[in-house]
């Protein structure tokens, strides 16, 4: 810690990230315990982070992310959007195909930004606010891929046909883990197969939208 920094703030913020690991929630002494900081400092900082539903405590008195953050994230969306829509417009005009930014939203991938082809006579539809199962298409998979540290082709890609749409196939590549942002950079297109030039096209475009990101 420095001068210019707060130490109650920093350790709210350590607060809400260790929540967001659990699925299960986490106790005071639990909490007190990780932070290195005695009980009484702990249940200030819940408090105070319960007020602005931040974090709320189970009747088992377990602590748990609040809904209020999920406000704070649909924020985050437009910013997201607008630093990648440069490197979706590459993406897109270069291969002909519909490209997408998509990230997790619980259970479900979301697609936040979508740029198509200018020059295609025809492409696959894809709306911005598009949703569907992580376990389903290569924007769902390529995330999960990620979070299990285990990219199922070691071009660090992913790639289906017909999963959400019959004819269409799509490749996707996980964001990097250190832009702090859960998603996945991809195409959809009209075709039996994904040619092998798109795969490391939509690594590349991954990682230019993780350097937007910083």
């Amino acid at each position: 810690m420095t001068t210019e920094t707060s130490q109650t703030l920093d350790r709210g913020l350590r607060v809400l990230k260790l929540l967001a690991e659990t699925d299960h929630g986490l106790t005071v002494t639990e909490l007190s315990r990780r932070l290195g900081v005695n009980r009484t400092v702990v249940y200030r900082l819940i408090a105070t982070l319960e007020q602005h539903a931040l974090v709320r405590r189970d009747a088992g008195g377990r602590a748990r992310v609040g809904i209020g953050v999920l406000g704070l994230g649909r924020q985050v969306h437009p910013l997201v959007r607008d630093a990648a829509l440069p490197a979706l417009r590459s993406l897109a005009e270069e291969l002909g195909a519909t490209a997408h930014l998509t990230v997790v939203d619980g259970t479900d991938a979301l697609a936040i930004a979508v740029v198509e082809p200018t020059w295609t006579d025809y492409h696959v539809a894809y709306r911005t606010g598009f949703r569907h199962p992580l376990e389903r298409g290569a924007a769902g998979r390529a995330i999960l891929t990620r979070r299990c540290k285990d990219i199922d082709n070691e071009d660090g890609f992913v790639a289906t046909h017909g999963e959400l749409e019959a004819g269409a196939s799509g490749a996707a590549a996980p964001l990097p883990a250190e832009c702090g942002v859960e998603g996945s950079v991809g195409v959809v297109m009209l075709s039996e197969t994904v040619p092998p030039e798109v795969g490391p096209r939509v690594v590349k475009a991954a990682r230019e939208v993780a350097d937007a990101l910083r």
